[in-house]
């Protein structure tokens, strides 16, 4: 009998638990697995040895991973830790691969975006080199939805989800006055104009809002901007403008300042205000109502919206992890394929996560119209699967029962 590890990466989503759900049931139910632990934190849980047991935890308590399913950001905690060259730093891996020695951990499952397919990539090249047999497994997830070689990522389909009822219902309000007005959303996706695009999907039979759409992936001119908005007032009292956070002019820089000139630990800018930037702008131009609204962090873990065809997948991504896993398997991600659109079929595959790591897959062109202001009907017929269908959550006090997260805090 051998163990399992399990670790969650990066910024939290909706469903990210649905994984670590399918991770622990397919484990719980596998002949080849005995005890499945939980870094707290990422990878930093296993470099500081601080795990938990989830065998204990969730063993003979069906109910509570039930509920762990359903609720969203991360149950085991997140890092934002950039695993280093190990030609360069051998000791963090042999921290880490004799942690997986100390525990008989032959299989290591990592759910998170980009960076943390970089780390899965890094680990598994390591252990071959090293003739170490520890499998090692990436589980994709992402709101921005720009991991290559899969159709899409769980997390996704809820975030669009939020979006399109956040926008919505921001319509709702805006029409009730009779003045005019212009309304700028800002949305999260700083090369990747996924989360923005679904906007889109908040259209309905009375509501054309959004109205414009802009995404990173086509420059955007301030000027064409302005007169885009004034042409549009001509006919319509409200404008809803839905633009993505990384919105960048035609020499690829960012509408939105970096703070202080500041970047990430992955070396990402920092970047603030496009949403104020542009409110500031078409303020004093315009001379009508301008105001902006930045969703921020509300759309990442908007439990309450999660789209029930999202946390399908998910669950399906860790379940599917672990049969990889136990097949032999290593340095693989586990990818979301279309067979069908409609009726909307799905397959998990594994593919190696080297073609994953350090790659960025942006929205194409057949998506977004030829003025790039809106998206295309390719974009509909894609997205509208992927938020299908409503979760039931249990309610206690009035909101949602989430699992408890103390051991988070401590």
């Amino acid at each position: 009998m051998s163990n399992c590890i399990v670790a969650q990466s990066g910024g939290p989503t909706a469903v990210i638990n649905a994984s670590l759900y399918g991770v622990i049931e397919a484990a719980f139910n596998h002949p080849k697995i005995d005890t499945v632990y939980g870094a707290l934190n990422g990878i930093t849980g296993v470099l500081d040895d601080n795990t938990l047991n989830l065998s204990e935890i969730f063993g003979h308590n069906h109910e509570t991973l039930e509920q762990l399913k359903y609720t969203p950001a991360m149950y085991l905690g997140s890092c934002r830790y950039k695993l280093p060259d190990y030609s360069k730093d051998p000791a963090t891996y042999e921290k880490i691969f004799s942690f997986f020695n100390k525990k008989s951990i032959d299989y290591f499952f990592y759910i998170g975006g980009n960076d943390s397919m970089d780390t899965v990539s890094k680990l598994s090249k390591y252990a071959k080199e090293h003739q170490l047999d520890v499998k090692i497994i990436g589980i994709p997830k992402t709101i921005d939805n720009d991991l290559v070689e899969t159709d899409h990522t769980p997390g996704y389909g809820s975030a669009a989800k939020y979006v399109a009822t956040s926008l919505l219902e921001i319509a709702h309000d805006t029409y009730i006055y009779n003045l005019e007005s212009v309304t700028i959303v800002e949305i999260m996706g700083r090369n990747a104009g996924w989360l923005t695009a679904a906007a889109a999907l908040a259209r309905t039979t009375y509501s054309t809002a959004p109205d414009l759409i802009y995404l990173p992936e086509t420059p955007f001119d301030v000027y064409l901007f302005i007169e885009r908005i004034k042409t549009l007032q001509k006919n319509q009292k409200n404008i809803i403008v839905a633009v993505s956070e990384g919105i960048k002019d035609k020499d690829g820089k960012y509408i939105a300042a970096a703070v202080s000139g500041s970047y990430d630990a992955f070396g990402h800018a920092r970047l603030s205000g496009v949403g104020k930037t542009l409110e500031y702008l078409l303020a004093d131009q315009l001379g009508c109502k301008v105001r902006s609204i930045e969703l921020n962090v509300l759309q990442r873990a908007a439990g309450h919206v999660a789209s029930y065809t999202d946390i399908q997948e998910a669950v399906s991504v860790g379940k599917a992890a672990v049969e990889t896993a136990t097949q032999g398997l290593t340095g693989k991600m586990m990818a979301i394929k279309r067979l069908y659109a409609d009726p909307y079929v799905v397959d998990i595959q594994p593919v190696n996560v080297d073609l994953v790591a350090n790659h960025e897959k942006e929205v194409p062109k057949h998506y977004i119209n030829d003025d790039g202001d809106d998206v295309t009907t390719d974009f509909m017929d894609y997205a509208k699967p992927l938020i299908e269908g409503e979760t039931r959550l249990n309610y206690k006090n009035g909101i949602p029962d989430f699992i408890n997260i103390l051991h988070l805090k401590r």
